[in-house]
């Protein structure tokens, strides 16, 4: 695999799609933090490091759906920065997802990040994923 971001992305917009409430994915200490991120700004239920016999281990993550509705509350996760062609930005120019309502991953010399986070800061970095 040569891009474990886009794949834990991938998994998880995939069970949204498929309805589950579970998905795992193997884990990293970046993907933790995605996982974290979006836990602490309500888009997920909630995470788990499973550890494994190899070292590596499994990230569990609860997906949130509305309880009426049954919609998720992730309408959209994208990958916007990939191997291919990486995608680096200033303090002054994070990207707004949304006008404000979505968030953008941002990978800073100082860990991971939202963009308004970022933004308050004053770091830029590789913007990772588009979240809303």
């Amino acid at each position: 695999m040569t891009d474990p971001i886009a794949d834990l992305l991938t998994r998880i917009r995939n069970a949204l799609m498929a309805g589950h409430k579970v998905v795992e994915a193997p884990a990293s200490n970046l993907k933790k933090e995605i996982a974290r991120i979006l836990f602490e700004k309500g888009y997920i239920l909630s995470y788990k490091l499973i550890e494994g016999e190899n070292g590596q281990g499994t990230l569990k993550i609860a997906l949130k759906y509305n309880p009426r509705s049954k919609q998720p509350a992730i309408k959209s996760i994208q990958r916007a920065s990939r191997p291919g062609l990486r995608k680096y930005c200033g303090a002054d120019k994070l990207p707004r997802v949304l006008n404000g309502l979505g968030i953008a991953i941002i990978s800073t010399s100082r860990g991971l990040m939202t963009d308004k986070e970022a933004r308050k800061e004053n770091v830029g970095g590789e913007v990772l994923c588009y979240v809303y």
